[in-house]
């Protein structure tokens, strides 16, 4: 690396340039290596914050397939366990779904994002993988030319250029890569009209399965996080501040709309953790732009009714890894050329899932004492009753569920 005296960036460069250090990035350094491809990953939070970032942590089967067909899988395998059953508890009773045992027979691995990222950093520093820590890249410059490069500024704010035959965009919604897109990418984007308050609670699981609760004051959720916590969900108005409830009337509100007076209490505990993320999904077209490419959440947005986020990330992940590695280790670019096309056969079809999953879960804000809300509502509680009485509807909900 130089720097000339009049402060110019200074210069340093690898094959493919990663963004990103989330399941997407990593997993893709790591493939990379393995193939000989040499890559260096740059990461604008720093390594403490990457691996405490809290993600949900549903692994779908064909992740774990993945990550153990590399060789990834040793610490989920350890650490992670196996779940199939979710309750739906509504005005007309609950019921279970054991999804593990209908459609494909298969099962999700909990086992939270955090220890995923961990390990695959782990795994890539031992190969001797480069990462950059509080880099912040700037803008990815020439990706349809012949000298494509990624300005950025490291931590000292010192200006820095990397080049690179190709630059995997692998950092988010709100990245660099996202933001370096040529006028003709097309970015679809659709609003449910949903907010949740997440919340993380210091408590052991009240029930052995993910709840869904569907109730005229909102939807509200439970899903295990462990043996001693719990990650919550309350439908909540738009604009609602984290801050509004108390923990005694978040707890108040918890227990009615997941009818603990008829189906028992929740177990409580302090909450350590609360946000409110607005229900949205968006989607690049294509993914591929010149010598750039997306993949994870810089490539599409779930809503996270149905936690397909992750698990597209991986999907992705390896399928861009195989195109890159085709092209510089065999000059062929016929996997870079199918690369968008292949991905987002696999996104749309998530986004589909994740769009009914949504809509069986919620009311229409706002519209309490509409036509159309009591026109919705009724729909609704078909579905319900459908997905409980219906093995076909039950074998479709489990593959779609599981799957990616």
């Amino acid at each position: 690396m130089t720097q000339d005296q009049k402060g110019r960036a200074s210069r340093e460069s690898a094959d493919v340039v990663v963004l990103g250090a989330g399941p997407a990035g990593l997993l893709l350094g790591n493939l990379l290596l393995a193939a000989g491809v040499d890559c260096v990953i740059l990461e604008r939070a720093t390594r403490t914050h990457v691996l405490n970032r809290a993600r949900a942590g549903f692994l779908a089967p064909n992740t774990v397939r993945i990550l153990d067909r590399h060789g990834l899988a040793d610490g989920l395998h350890r650490d992670g366990r196996t779940h199939g059953t979710c309750e739906f508890r509504t005005a007309d009773g609950r019921f279970r779904l054991d999804y593990g045992t209908l459609g494909r027979g298969e099962r999700h691995t909990v086992y939270p994002q955090q220890n995923l990222v961990s390990d695959l950093l782990e795994r890539y520093a031992e190969a001797g993988g480069r990462i950059r820590f509080d880099t912040e890249a700037l803008a990815v410059q020439d990706a349809s030319g012949r000298h494509p490069h990624v300005i950025a500024r490291e931590p000292d704010g010192r200006p820095v250029r990397w080049d690179g035959r190709y630059v995997a965009g692998c950092d988010g919604r709100h990245g660099c890569a996202r933001r370096s897109l040529p006028p003709n990418a097309v970015r679809h984007r659709h609003d449910h009209g949903v907010s949740w308050l997440g919340l993380l609670a210091e408590a052991p699981p009240s029930l052995d399965a993910v709840g869904y609760a569907v109730h005229d004051r909102g939807f509200a959720g439970h899903m295990a996080r462990g043996p001693h916590v719990t990650r919550y969900y309350l439908q909540c108005r738009r604009g609602f501040s984290a801050d509004s409830w108390s923990e005694e009337r978040i707890w108040e509100e918890l227990d009615l709309r997941m009818r603990a007076e008829e189906y028992g209490p929740l177990r409580r505990g302090p909450i350590i953790e609360r946000g409110v993320v607005d229900l949205t999904c968006d989607v690049v077209e294509p993914l591929r732009h010149g010598s750039l490419l997306l993949a994870g959440d810089a490539a599409s947005l779930t809503a996270p009714a149905a936690a397909k986020g992750a698990n597209l990330a991986v999907l992705e992940a390896e399928l861009l890894a195989e195109a890159l590695t085709g092209a510089l280790r065999r000059n062929d670019e016929a996997g870079l050329d199918r690369y968008s096309a292949r991905s987002l056969a696999f996104i749309w079809r998530a986004q589909e899932f994740t769009q009914w999953m949504t809509g069986l879960l919620h009311a229409i804000p706002g519209q309490e004492r509409s036509e159309g809300s009591f026109f919705h509502a009724s729909l609704r509680r078909a579905r319900l009753d459908s997905l409980r009485t219906s093995r076909a509807h039950q074998d479709w909900f489990a593959e779609n569920y599981v799957g990616v």
